[in-house]
């Protein structure tokens, strides 16, 4: 080119122009090259800056004519629970003396109401005092209560009532407690229960002794423990070192127990999903941790209290809970819905089907949320099961998501799953929007209330979300995990302080951990014994890919558990513990009777009510209540507002 130059000088017109012309096409190319690099560097980019990523038209599935959600959809700010909204009820309760409300007390509440106890929270100490057990909270110390309080709560013990106290630290009742001193911890891992007291008696099997605080790498430990030194009487529970975790004294009419670590704030961790690798299993085995600290409390309430009526864990007093569920996020998975739930049908046990609205073509799969399978969509409606969401996309890095606008929509909200790593043009808010309006809108006055993401991909915002879009239950995260078999309220951010409506159902045995499932019967229905021991919940999660050995699976645990077994979707089941959830006991005594009042604000059906062994149901004062008793239960079959009953 620098020789056409040269010569272009010298040269006459006609050759200037040839040269102008070499130039004018230069020009052009080197013009297209840096318009071509600019353009594929703004493609390669621009899902980095905007978080957007271009589909072509064959990959997303249309239906025509076919927009929405209308409505927008917004995350309310996070407002901490009040104490206060605990401090009412009669003397019959539970009564928590609370020593300082920035603690982890909400934990204790969420606890307490899985597991049926009815209690009572004041800081007042002649208040508490007025209840026959009282449980101290989060600490007994002299930087928390004053001396003329300490010697208060020291009278009552001697005389009066039973005390739980929660980390008792000094204020000179280490006699009153039955231990010499106090020495704190990060040491420790795990507590065994021991069976030397009465309390313990429920608890004593092997399979209910553990109480798991953190991983064996000491260096993971997140929250102390406190050891009781030279204990007075056998203790009632050892740290993995064979240090005193939890030790009691007695006295004449009552007795004192003392816990060595944050019982509220450990529940907090669990039930956020903060303790995710302190199990031996991520599912199919069984972890009772949490259920045995609540149990634990369960039992020295119901000792020292002779009025002590709890709520039951299963409708209609079944001794296990059961929902099938079934996670649809691969093409062929609705066709073979059909056929479990036809069988849940037959057996009418009910079911939850999790269904994907794949309508983009990506890593992941094909497109399946079209016309064909909107047919069998409309099919599973009419088999009594219910429909709930497993997102749009079903993207490993769902909890790595954005929270979204609150406005997405489809047709426009198309997520891409490029591959494990990376997912384009999605959001929270977008996933569950999306998914819970296609649903509904091609199954006409059905409300979608149950969500379940992608491979358990669990953000942290979750719960406020599933609170913003409309839903009501998660099935999001293994029993293993939470360290319970029982249902529990979430927390916002999954954090310490604020609560939201929505309630999780945990996964007990899912199918894609090796052995096969079909190779797991015995396995699942020995964890399904263990669990009944208390009333606790069983979910089992079904790909439904194939039938084969899993389909086998479910037909045979259905057929052997149902004897004993209560079975529901998660809306049936959600919808009973959530008004469970709801309901306020107290106990009123005369000389020859107790009568029981009960608040029940939502419609409840197979409500469970254990009361004393000695206790017999006499009349009840609404005559639209149906109530009756087997042995130390109460059934009342549908209630709502204010119901009384009376005993002898």
């Amino acid at each position: 080119m620098c020789g056409i130059l040269i010569i272009n000088a010298y040269l006459k017109p006609p050759f200037k122009v040839i040269a102008m012309h070499e130039k004018n096409v230069r020009t052009i190319i080197i013009a297209f090259l840096l318009v071509l690099f600019i353009g594929l560097s703004f493609v390669i980019a621009y899902p980095y800056l905007f978080g957007k990523h271009w589909i072509s038209s064959g990959n997303v599935f249309t239906f025509e004519g076919v927009s929405g959600p209308a409505t927008e959809s917004t995350v309310v700010k996070s407002e901490p629970a009040q104490w206060q909204k605990y401090a009412q009820g009669s003397s019959s309760r539970l009564s928590i003396l609370l020593t300082d409300t920035n603690s982890a007390w909400l934990g204790l509440v969420h606890g307490l109401k899985t597991i049926g106890v009815p209690f009572r929270i004041t800081t007042d100490v002649d208040e508490a005092l007025t209840h026959k057990v009282v449980l101290v909270y989060p600490m007994i110390s002299g930087k928390v209560l004053t001396s003329s309080e300490l010697k208060k709560i020291a009278d009552y013990a001697r005389t009066r009532g039973s005390l739980i106290g929660i980390n008792v630290l000094g204020g000179g009742l280490q006699s009153i407690f039955g231990f010499k001193s106090v020495e704190s911890s990060r040491q420790h891992t795990r507590i065994v229960l021991q069976d030397s007291h009465p309390v313990m008696q429920e608890l004593k099997d092997d399979d209910f002794r553990n109480i798991r605080l953190s991983t064996k790498d000491v260096n993971d430990l997140s929250f102390g423990t406190h050891i009781y030194t030279e204990p007075k009487h056998s203790a009632l529970a050892l740290y993995n070192d064979g240090s005193a975790a939890m030790v009691y004294n007695k006295f004449k009419d009552s007795e004192t127990y003392a816990i060595g670590f944050d019982v509220g704030f450990y529940l907090l961790k669990a039930y956020n999903r903060r303790m995710e690798n302190v199990a031996d299993t991520y599912a199919n085995g069984f972890e009772s941790s949490v259920d045995n600290v609540l149990r634990l409390i369960k039992s020295m309430y119901q000792r020292h209290e002779s009025r002590a009526l709890t709520l039951g864990t299963v409708p209609y007093n079944h001794s296990l809970s059961v929902i099938l569920t079934h996670d649809i996020d691969y093409s062929r998975s609705l066709e073979n819905a059909l056929v479990y739930a036809k069988h849940e049908s037959v057996e009418n046990t009910s079911a939850t089907h999790f269904i994907q609205t794949k309508y983009v073509r990506d890593w992941n799969d094909e497109i399946f949320f079209d016309d064909v399978n909107i047919d069998n969509l409309k099919k599973l409606q009419k088999m009594n099961i219910e429909l709930a969401s497993h997102s749009v996309s079903h993207s490993f890095k769902f909890h790595e998501f954005e929270a979204g606008s609150g406005i997405e929509q489809y047709p426009d909200y198309t997520p891409y799953v490029n591959d494990e790593i990376v997912t384009y043009n999605a959001s929270i808010l977008g996933e569950l929007r999306v998914s819970k309006f296609l649903l509904e809108h091609f199954t006409p006055d059905y409300n979608v209330v149950s969500f379940r993401p992608g491979y358990l991909s669990n953000p942290l915002s979750l719960p406020q979300s599933l609170q913003a879009t409309g839903y009501r239950y998660s099935s999001s995260v293994t029993a293993n995990v939470s360290l319970s078999h029982l249902p529990f309220k979430l927390n916002y951010n999954r954090d310490i302080n604020s609560e939201t409506n929505i309630y999780e159902f945990p996964i007990t045995v899912e199918d894609e951990l090796p052995p096969k499932m079909g190779e797991r019967l015995n396995q699942a229905l020995s964890l399904a014994h263990k669990i009944r021991r208390y009333g606790g919940l069983f979910v089992v999660l079904i790909h439904p890919d194939i039938l084969d050995h899993k389909f086998d699976f479910q037909t045979r645990f259905v057929k052997a558990i149902k004897p004993y077994a209560w079975f529901g979707s998660l809306r049936q089941f959600g919808d009973w513990w959530s008004a469970r959830d709801q309901i306020t006991i107290d106990v009123k005594s005369r000389k020859n009777s107790h009568h029981v009042l009960l608040e029940i604000p939502g419609k409840i059906d197979g409500l469970v009510l254990n009361v004393p062994g000695t206790w017999r149901l006499l009349k009840k004062d609404l005559k639209n209540v149906d109530a009756s008793q087997v042995g130390n239960h109460i059934i009342i079959e549908k209630a709502q507002g204010k119901v009384k009953l009376t005993f002898n």
